[in-house]
């Protein structure tokens, strides 16, 4: 079998044993969406065990600037004095600098990588409705997000070695 067969074989099925997961009691609320977001970064960051570790570090480290972007909008009164938007965007300087800055690290050169944890974390609390920024529950967005794009991560490592085992048939 070719590779992208192997591979359209290997993500499907493991797409969707994920999706009834994530969405059965199971799940417990984790998102399918930020897995699926963490499998693609997966292979975004060149697939294989190096690409797993990249994936999960640079989507970690988003998603950290992500909560600390809330923690500020959310905790720090300045929204009340200055207005919400324009502390939400002052907020969003500070943390997308921080993002991209980083990338001159090696560690965290992927820069687009560190945007897919910061734009899953905000979007999970901002459409989600989970704003639970200091709570140590899966209704803090950071939390929730972590989790599912770790496990995303790990299975598109997991579809990339079924895959390479299904080609070398």
């Amino acid at each position: 079998m070719d590779i992208i067969t192997a591979l359209a074989v290997s993500i499907s099925i493991l797409g969707g044993i994920a999706a009834f997961a994530f969405l059965s009691p199971f799940g417990m609320g984790l998102q399918i969406w930020a897995a699926f977001v963490g499998w693609a970064t997966f292979y975004h960051c060149g697939g294989k065990e190096a690409g797993l570790g990249k994936a999960i570090t640079h989507n970690i480290f988003g998603a950290v600037m992500a909560l600390v972007l809330l923690l500020l909008v959310t905790q720090v009164p300045l929204g009340a004095t200055l207005g919400l938007p324009l502390w939400a965007g002052i907020g969003v300087v500070i943390t997308v600098f921080i993002v991209v800055i980083a990338a001159k690290w090696p560690m965290l050169s992927d820069i687009p990588a560190s945007f897919y944890g910061f734009a899953s974390v905000v979007a999970l609390a901002l459409v989600g409705g989970k704003l639970a920024v200091t709570t140590v529950s899966l209704d803090n967005p950071f939390i929730n997000i972590v989790i599912s794009l770790v496990i995303g991560a790990a299975l598109g490592y997991v579809s990339q070695k079924v895959a390479l085992a299904l080609a070398k048939r």
